[in-house]
């Protein structure tokens, strides 16, 4: 959902700034238009990730054009992007300290504290996306192979994994579903909505807005006030510099491109593990 937002907002402003009307005229889109928009996105003081997000959602617009025989090219190929800087993540990852604060930081005696520790042990041991531990269902968590058990999660672009559970995150999840009393309903939300939690009718899932301000919430008391994608960068992070493998964190992560998983990696920004230290006359 979120990727096709971000291209129906690329495509929605190349046509205001090139003032196509109709489907008909991206025929004479040449490479000339590409560059000026490129030109006028660059002298908005646009990130340079974000120019090359929005040129690579019209050339994957082109390119499903061309398979499509209605179009005789695609424009944007071989128009010059703007570098880089850094490849680094800018989603900041949290100290291992602070992460065990924010698992106690809930009430553990209410039912919303049992759940709210629920969803931060869910997120921080197996650095789920907010989509991802909304649309969890009872069944999900139920899931077991080669005798361990395992949680299914439906992931971006519809793509199944099945992560192994972590024994602190399951504990914390029986604790509330007990509480809650909708353990049995296997197809109903795992999460659910605070205010529905006593209503054994609904089956209402917490929102991905509930779950940003959740974690918010629970951060700035303790300081550090983060979004909950931190705690995915955090876990990624964690696993990384615990020696976990790369290549396996990025099917943990259910990343297509090892290259987004490495964005993730802030093990090389940390000072005791430059070159510098390894020098030695």
């Amino acid at each position: 959902a979120e990727t096709r937002r971000a291209y129906e907002n690329a495509l929605k402003d190349f046509m205001n700034f090139t003032g196509i009307q109709n489907p008909e005229e991206f025929r004479i889109v040449t490479r000339a238009h590409i560059i000026a928009w490129r030109d006028d996105l660059l002298s908005r003081t646009l990130s340079s990730m974000s120019i090359r997000h929005r040129l690579a959602a019209i050339s994957s617009l082109f390119e499903y054009l061309c398979e499509k025989n209605t179009v005789t090219h695609n424009p944007v190929k071989g128009v010059k992007r703007p570098a880089v800087e850094s490849y680094e993540g800018k989603t900041p990852a949290i100290g291992d300290h602070q992460a065990r604060e924010l698992l106690d930081a809930p009430d553990g005696s209410s039912l919303k504290g049992k759940r709210d520790r629920a969803i931060l042990a869910t997120l921080l041991y197996h650095a789920l996306r907010r989509d991802e531990l909304c649309r969890l269902k009872v069944k999900d968590f139920k899931q077991e192979r080669r005798g361990v058990p395992h949680m299914k999660i439906s992931g971006k672009g519809g793509k199944t994994r099945y992560l192994p559970l972590h024994p602190a995150a399951s504990g914390l999840i029986h604790d509330y579903l007990d509480a809650a009393g909708h353990g049995l309903e296997d197809t109903g939300a795992l999460f659910r909505s605070a205010s529905n939690n006593r209503d054994k009718e609904s089956q209402k899932p917490i929102t991905p807005d509930g779950v940003y301000k959740l974690v918010q919430r629970y951060s700035e008391k303790l300081g550090f006030k983060i979004g909950a994608h931190s705690l995915r960068a955090t876990a990624a992070t964690n696993a990384l510099d615990h020696q976990a493998d790369i290549a396996k964190v990025q099917e943990w992560l259910g990343h297509a491109n090892i290259a987004t998983t490495r964005i993730y990696d802030h093990r090389k920004t940390r000072p005791e593990d430059s070159p510098t230290f390894k020098v030695a006359y």
